[in-house]
């Protein structure tokens, strides 16, 4: 039997559209929008202003603390505006919007050589961990399968809390989104050395890969690429959702169970690092490139070429379906990530960003007309919570205006991942509700301190 968790559900996984369909670089566009917030933790603070000329790869956001991550440019040229633009999340924060130029600019050299960190370590096995882990923070790289947490804060664990296994996140678990999938097949090499500096800069020897069994042929390479380590496992695991949460994966590959909230992977010796993260940590480190291109999922009924595409961070959503061919018809929805725990889009003039894993562009039959009704009490959303909570009536409790009872029902333990509302007969917007509940906890916290 493969291994998995308690609870999760089965969606139908729509990867077909695009896993079998190599990665196409598309050619850099002419314009970038680059918000200053990538990542969870601080903003990054303005380097440049409107006016002046950049290098691709040059710094144009440094690094607002030690959780917090810089910002490159990702194209050659001319700053235009440093300020509010709208971020593919929904609010508004502080960018750096950079056009190319079409003419090099008098008396010089354009473009100029792209920007390289300084200090690159190709021999990293020598490297001291803190060497590394330098060139990681510089180079801006954060977590691109989920919130964007800063890698060099997650390889940089407390010394009263031993690590003993690092876990690759390969499971890739949201439908329709393959990027990762196509990064085990395509950048193999790649990943092998992001993990081995990831080893290096944490001490450990133990490694497991997490794949969930529709990847075979991702899994077959990912041993090859580990061949004769016996250090290093890949484990084929069932298809459910969310086996690509941190927990859930944790659960899996172990046995061991990361605590509540506040508890973390490392409060049971695990650090987890996702797949195609390690393959940007190991240009980083080996050849000082930094973070300012990545690979998107563009897909669904209404791409007429869907597939995954790298493409440069900043680039407009609208820029890049022009690019790769149109649509078959305007759609009715827009999901920026994963349609579980992705976001609908209100438009496509927003850039990509460090955690943009995918965009899916879906129409009217597909989304339905999904209406609310009463609960009908049949216990289906807690038998799927992976976190064995009971989302109906937190749910219940939050509309009621009852947030001490929705908190004695554990709200802010909540991962968001969605099955709940997945599952619900009912269609209720269990998740929302709990969003919101968790939300105005928050408020009220802050404003009682």
């Amino acid at each position: 039997m493969r291994r998995t968790f308690r609870g999760g559900v089965h969606p139908n996984d729509h990867k077909e559209l695009t896993c079998a369909r190599p990665v196409r670089a598309l050619e850099p566009p002419a314009r970038v929008v680059l918000p200053l917030r990538q990542h969870v933790g601080a903003p990054a603070k303005p380097l440049v202003k409107a006016g002046d000329l950049v290098a691709e790869g040059q710094p144009v956001g440094e690094a607002g603390g030690f959780v917090s991550a810089p910002v490159h440019a990702s194209i050659a040229g001319k700053v235009t505006a440093v300020g509010k633009h709208l971020h593919p999340a929904g609010y508004e924060c502080e960018a750096v919007t950079i056009e190319a130029l079409p003419t090099a600019p008098e008396g010089q050299e354009w473009p100029p050589q792209p920007y390289r960190i300084p200090g690159p370590v190709p021999d990293y096995q020598s490297a001291e961990p803190e060497k590394l882990k330098a060139l990681i923070q510089a180079a801006g790289i954060v977590g691109i399968g989920g919130a964007g947490f800063p890698t060099h804060v997650k390889l940089s664990p407390p010394k009263d809390k031993p690590i003993d296994t690092l876990i690759i996140n390969a499971a890739e678990c949201e439908p329709f989104l393959t990027c990762d999938h196509r990064a085990m097949l395509e950048d193999s090499e790649a990943i092998a050395h992001g993990v081995r500096i990831a080893q290096r800069i944490l001490g450990v020897k133990r490694v497991f890969f997490g794949v969930e069994s529709n990847k075979p042929d991702a899994a077959e390479v990912m041993r090859k690429a580990f061949a004769g380590d016996p250090e290093v496992t890949v484990t084929v695991l069932q298809v459910k959702y969310p086996q690509g949460g941190e927990k859930q994966l944790i659960k899996a590959l172990t046995g061991r169970e990361v605590p509540p909230p506040p508890g973390l992977p490392m409060d049971v010796g695990c650090v987890v690092q996702n797949v195609s993260t390690c393959a940007t940590i190991a240009r980083a480190v080996m050849e000082g490139v930094p973070f300012y291109e990545r690979v998107v999922t563009m897909t669904g009924s209404m791409v007429k070429n869907p597939g995954n595409y790298r493409v440069r961070l900043g680039t407009i959503v609208g820029d890049i379906v022009e690019s790769i061919g149109g649509l078959h018809e305007p759609p009715t929805k827009v999901v920026m990530g994963g349609p579980m725990m992705g976001m609908a889009m209100a438009e496509l003039a927003v850039p990509v960003v460090k955690a943009t894993s995918g965009f899916i562009f879906l129409s009217k039959k597909e989304i339905g007309d999904l209406r609310p009704s009463p609960c009908i009490r049949c216990g289906r959303c807690t038998q799927a919570c992976p976190l064995l909570l009971q989302p109906g009536e937190m749910a219940r409790r939050v509309e009621l205006g009852d947030l001490d009872a929705a908190q004695s029902l554990h709200v802010m333990e909540c991962m968001e991942c969605g099955t709940c509302s997945y599952i619900c007969p009912s269609y209720r917007w269990l998740v929302q509700q709990i969003r919101l509940g968790k939300a105005k906890l928050n408020e009220r916290k802050q404003k009682s301190a």
